[in-house]
């Protein structure tokens, strides 16, 4: 498999936690309730998945790739780095609503909705960005050699970063959750 490939793979998981996420804001918008183990495992799941393990595997190695290959570093790969770290605030707005919430802060439902939305609406794009301009770039500068070498990489960065047996983990919460929050949608 290609790296490329890999990325892309995580992205498909990625969508399917922002379509939660977009159900458990419906719910809070209407309700006002929240539920904290899912919330807690949604977070968790952002921060440590997406940013540590698949941003990481971008940031650290497929991103120095690319710039090795002549893609200039100002042009895509600063505005995804840009994205990344605008990502990072938002799932850092929404943990201390999140907290806020536990506190029985009444005005903290809006803020965790306002960031989950800001957050699905920025990763959508993102994502769309990396499939279909940066991932193509990369399959096209990138030697087999060099995917392969990242490929390991990669490999290695999931088992350092969210350990071995965790992307099965975030696999089975993205079924669990998909079956709570999208079935029917």
């Amino acid at each position: 498999m290609k790296a490329t490939q890999q990325l892309k793979n995580e992205h498909e998981g990625i969508k399917i936690m922002l379509g939660i996420l977009s159900q458990v804001c419906r719910q809070l918008e209407a309700a006002g309730n929240l539920n904290k183990q899912h919330f807690e495992g949604i977070l968790e799941f952002l921060s440590v998945f997406v940013d540590r393990c698949h941003h990481g595997k971008e940031e650290e190695l497929l991103f120095p790739a690319l710039i090795a290959a002549g893609v200039p570093r100002e042009g895509p790969v600063a505005v995804l780095l840009h994205e990344h770290e605008m990502g990072r605030n938002y799932v850092k707005a929404m943990s201390q609503a999140h907290a806020a919430y536990l506190a029985e802060d009444g005005s903290s439902s809006k803020d965790i909705a306002r960031n989950a939305r800001g957050y699905i609406a920025l990763m959508k794009d993102h994502i769309e960005k990396e499939n279909k301009v940066l991932f193509v770039t990369a399959d096209s500068r990138l030697s087999e050699k060099t995917q392969n070498r990242l490929f390991e990489g990669f490999e290695k960065i999931e088992a350092e970063r969210i350990g071995v047996g965790r992307h099965e983990e975030f696999h089975d919460l993205l079924e669990k959750l998909s079956g709570i929050y999208l079935t029917g949608c």
